[in-house]
């Protein structure tokens, strides 16, 4: 099976039937762990247009939380309590947590892409990748992959400032 795959077949017979009691499951945030805040905030803001949608801190533990999201800022609640409570239940958010002080020694995270392989990317859904991209170049942004690199035409991989991978792709390229 290893050299030829899974049929599509197999995969649907492997899908269960959700529980009614899973109806209002969400699947809300990734975390990822941030060495600077000063370089991944104005990264997900200013090149990828999220919004920050709260923040917290954690003093007595030296660490706080971002969470990052398509949002429209002027629906961001103004009210810090109402707000926490909107920006936990909006979907598909980036959690970036910041451990204080990291930033100052020479550790690195792990991405995922290099051995031992295990998480790999999260994707962002674009108009037009060529143009994304050629933005992300005018901003400096890494590439592991430009759209018309390799065997996937139409798509690209960029890096932040960790090293973490984001596949820049159009819903064309998917659908073909």
């Amino acid at each position: 099976m290893a050299s030829e795959g899974i049929s599509a077949q197999e995969i649907e017979s492997l899908c269960q039937t959700p529980s009614p009691s899973t109806k209002d499951f969400m699947f809300q945030q990734t975390m990822y762990r941030i060495k600077d805040p000063r370089k991944s905030i104005p990264f997900y803001t200013g090149v990828l247009g999220m919004t920050l949608l709260k923040q917290l801190h954690f003093p007595e533990m030296k660490f706080s939380l971002f969470f990052m999201g398509y949002e429209n800022p002027s629906e961001v609640p103004k009210d810090e309590k109402e707000r926490t409570t909107w920006a936990m239940t909006r979907k598909a958010t980036l959690e970036l947590t910041y451990n204080w002080g990291t930033e100052n020694d020479d550790s690195t995270y792990h991405n995922g892409n290099s051995d031992p392989r295990g998480f790999g990317h999260i994707g962002i859904l674009v108009p037009d990748v060529d143009e994304a991209c050629t933005r992300f170049e005018q901003q400096g942004v890494k590439f592991i992959k430009k759209p018309q690199d390799g065997k996937m035409k139409g798509l690209a991989f960029i890096q932040d400032p960790d090293g973490y991978w984001i596949e820049i792709f159009t819903s064309k390229v998917v659908s073909q």
